[in-house]
């Protein structure tokens, strides 16, 4: 009698799903290996809201568009969509993620020759483990405004034909360096070969310095149209060209760049393209500069998303616009979607085992992040995590408990504080993922369904 109180925490698995399983997981593995990048992101998932039927805000508004369905856009790295209901002034279902993750930025003059040959320096973005960045193949994706103001979208690498770029590392047989390991791993040594052959005009080689990069630059200047200072006038990132794969015999799980955060973002999208007959009013808001502390302009800090509810709300001929969004805030809920760091088997004394969540087990529901004494975290309500969780438990969303690691043995954070102190109601919700901030994360395929579930039901059902 007694275990029948216990709370369970079982493996998600449907047998009735599997079909489930394997087309999702497919498709969400087509996105991942294009949505390299932020932008890249933004961009696939905004054609898949206008494919279903969303019309861009800034268009409805000049040709005065009635609709209840629109997306919005900053800088291509931060996309807001709405699915609105008649009762638009009793709040929101919204889901929040970003579509950042950790990788190499190029530094604003990047290029050098050393022993001849030429490097890209780097400046690493996020949180990561340095050396796991080594002897690894990457490519280059990125964006730079030409001289006539035009803006010019490159990558390289990423195509099975294209060459690809690698820091390298030092041979064993040679590394004598001790200590910790931040300190033998340094990030200005993150410089990615890119080139090693000199320039073969014979008036070039007059000057016998820098003739490996002045053919580098004599080749992107022939197949891009750029010279050296156009990289000052530029965003471009070093990422890995590793395809999304299944990985174990029994394809369990899905390894790939970027599922933190991408896996969120996608699941929302597509529970918000596919919700039929919502409650409330249903929103989707994803940002840039998550790894960093939310940022800048492209930043869950940013005003940019909640300008974007008045102008909806402007548009839709409410009055007082900036008022009502404010009275709005307080009566909506929010799912903070962000991966949480499932158990490794090789290192699970890092963990809270009643408190951590599982491959397999669901999506994992997060009352509190931050780090020491909770520091930096939203620290959700009893009220909010008891709606949720009878919600989930109503419609048979896999779900599990999970905190960010043992007490004191680190720590992190998520959007979700951003929106809590404009008083939505929020708690962090994401797919349970191995070897976070990694070239190559692992989730579950059955946590990426039962993700996008739990978001399709949150923005379907939520009273």
């Amino acid at each position: 009698m007694g275990k029948e109180l216990f709370y369970k925490n079982e493996i998600s698995l449907k047998k009735e799903n599997h079909e489930n399983y394997e087309k999702f997981s497919g498709e969400y593995m087509n996105f991942l290996d294009y949505a390299k990048t932020e932008r890249r992101s933004v961009k696939f998932l905004k054609d898949l809201l206008s494919s279903n039927g969303f019309v861009d805000l800034e268009k409805a508004e000049r040709e005065n568009i009635q609709t209840d369905k629109y997306y919005i856009t900053r800088d291509d790295k931060v996309l807001v969509a709405f699915n609105l209901t008649d009762n638009i002034e009793d709040g929101f279902n919204m889901i929040a993620a970003h579509v950042d993750s950790p990788r190499l930025d190029f530094k604003p003059n990047p290029i050098e020759e050393k022993e001849e040959i030429a490097l890209i320096k780097t400046h690493y973005y996020g949180g990561i483990k340095k050396y796991q960045w080594l002897n690894i193949p990457l490519a280059i994706v990125g964006t730079v405004i030409m001289n006539d103001g035009s803006k010019k979208e490159i990558e390289c690498g990423l195509d099975d034909n294209d060459p690809v770029f690698v820091v390298s590392d030092l041979l064993p047989h040679l590394d004598n360096r001790k200590g910790e390991v931040s300190k033998v791993f340094l990030g200005k040594n993150l410089q990615a070969i890119a080139s090693s052959l000199p320039i073969c005009n014979e008036d070039d080689q007059n000057d016998k310095e820098d003739l490996v990069k002045a053919n580098l630059l004599k080749i992107v200047n022939e197949k891009y149209g750029l010279k050296e200072e156009d990289f000052i006038k530029s965003e471009f990132q070093m990422v890995p060209t590793f395809k999304s794969k299944f990985v174990g015999f029994d394809k369990g799980l899905i390894g790939a760049y970027g599922h933190d955060d991408r896996v969120c973002s996608y699941t929302a999208i597509k529970a918000l393209t596919d919700s039929q007959k919502l409650k409330k009013s249903a929103s989707v808001l994803l940002f840039d500069k998550e790894e960093i502390g939310s940022e800048g302009i492209s930043g869950a800090k940013s005003e940019f998303w909640a300008h974007a509810f008045e102008r909806v709300l402007y548009l839709k001929g409410i009055k007082d616009p900036v008022f009502k969004t404010h009275l709005i805030f307080d009566k909506s809920d929010m799912l903070s979607g962000d991966v949480c760091a499932a158990v490794n088997p090789l290192y699970s004394d890092v963990h809270d085992p009643t408190n951590s969540p599982r491959v397999h087990y669901g999506i994992g529901i997060c009352k509190y992040t931050g780090a020491r004494g909770k520091s930096g975290t939203n620290d959700a309500s009893a009220e909010l995590i008891g709606k949720i969780v009878n919600l989930f438990n109503k419609y048979n969303v896999g779900w599990q408990i999970t905190i960010l690691g043992e007490v004191d043995q680190g720590g992190g954070g998520t959007v979700a504080k951003f929106f809590s102190e404009k008083g939505v109601n929020v708690i962090d919700a994401g797919t349970p993922t191995i070897g976070m901030h990694s070239p190559y994360e692992l989730i579950s395929k059955i946590d990426l369904y039962e993700t996008y579930n739990a978001y399709k039901c949150f923005l379907e059902n939520n009273d």
